[in-house]
């Protein structure tokens, strides 16, 4: 009920409590129990109308003169108070001068301002220093999948770019919606052909494989009801490829760890002992040995291990961020090394990165 009422004196502040319930269809006592209980969220004036508190603006710095890469993004949330805050209703993204997001962390900006607008937050988006990102998050499709109550500033486009523009690029895989019920199987296959236009021939084996396999591991741990999206961008000055497919659902952690006592008790047993980050060191297992997987299918969980061998051939790097934590696989001919970051912002699903890091000459033509 909390939630309901605040979301009602959200649009309609002063209200009595007999209003309230009234236009809740609540129990009169019941709302006047929870205002009086939450007393730190709402005012009540001399004529007994009740509001929300007034609460300040939270802003977020993004960047300066640089581009903004999944770590700032992260260093930059930790660096200030948590947009989830109780003490803000409203969150401002701040998009510095010359910043430019590179993918993976526009992703996890995309993500996580869509999670804060489905929680009634008030969110904006400030690139009144840095219009040409912008235009870029335009022609990525960024606006297309933004939630319509997210506010742009200096203006949200009227018309996509991403869509007038669709496959013009063959560098660019503008953001795709993930429907969870029916994910539209077309998506690795979209990633794979702009990857290979890309890096060139020789990878279409690998690519395919790799990014079917976390297309399949997302949608099979996810549980989301909302969409997820995915996405490809080439920067051609440095030959670096970096494709992202996120979702909003519970995530690899979150299906995965209520099954495993049951189903695999020696992983459980080495988990529970580890000295790491009970997360971390699950998703380090799924990668490493494979086969976890919440469903009992033989041949499941082999996805994310499959997809980081293949990226050792490569030298990639594979980015899985859970809801507050994450875990990068690095890959190099000497093998697999984990690096982590833990204590990070809430956000929900599962969002992957996908990072090639091609030779100079590999895309020379």
């Amino acid at each position: 009920m909390l939630k309901e009422i605040q979301d009602l004196l959200r649009k309609t502040p002063g209200l009595k409590a007999k209003t309230i319930a009234s236009q809740l269809n609540a129990d009169r006592k019941q709302v006047n129990k929870t205002l009086h209980e939450n007393a730190e969220l709402f005012d009540q004036d001399a004529e007994y109308k009740w509001s929300l508190q007034a609460r300040g603006e939270l802003r977020i710095e993004l960047g300066d003169h640089s581009w903004l890469n999944a770590t700032d993004f992260e260093n930059a949330l930790l660096a200030t108070s948590s947009p989830w805050d109780e003490r803000f209703c409203s969150v401002t993204f701040v998009v510095a001068n010359e910043c430019k997001i590179l993918l993976e962390a526009l992703a996890r900006l995309l993500a996580l301002s869509n999670q804060l607008a489905k929680a009634s937050k008030r969110v904006s988006l400030d690139f009144s220093a840095c219009r040409s990102t912008l235009t870029y998050l335009d022609r990525i499709g960024f606006f297309d999948h933004l939630n319509d109550t997210v506010e742009v500033i200096p203006y949200r486009p009227t018309s996509s770019k991403a869509s007038t523009y669709e496959g013009n690029n063959d560098g660019v895989v503008e953001f795709r919606a993930i429907d969870p019920l029916e994910p539209n199987q077309e998506i690795p296959a979209l990633l794979k052909n702009s990857f290979v236009r890309s890096a060139g021939d020789s990878y279409s084996i690998a690519a395919f494989t790799v990014l079917s396999e976390l297309f399949e591991n997302v949608q099979q741990h996810s549980e989301a009801t909302t969409n997820g999206f995915a996405g490809l961008q080439f920067y051609k000055r440095v030959n670096h490829i970096q494709t992202v497919i996120s979702d909003g659902g519970r995530g690899i952690v979150g299906t995965l760890a209520p099954v495993l006592k049951e189903r695999y008790p020696e992983v459980a047993r080495k988990i529970q002992s580890s000295s790491l980050h009970h997360g971390v060191a699950l998703l380090r297992e799924v990668f490493s040995d494979g086969g976890l997987s919440q469903f009992s299918d033989h041949g499941r969980g082999l996805g994310l291990k499959r997809s980081g061998d293949l990226a050792q051939k490569y030298k990639a790097t594979i980015s899985v961020r859970q809801e507050t934590f994450e875990l990068r696989v690095h890959q190099s001919p000497t093998g697999t090394r984990f690096s982590h970051q833990i204590g990070l912002v809430h956000i929900a699903g599962t969002h992957i990165c996908f990072i090639f890091e091609l030779d100079h000459t590999a895309n020379s033509g």
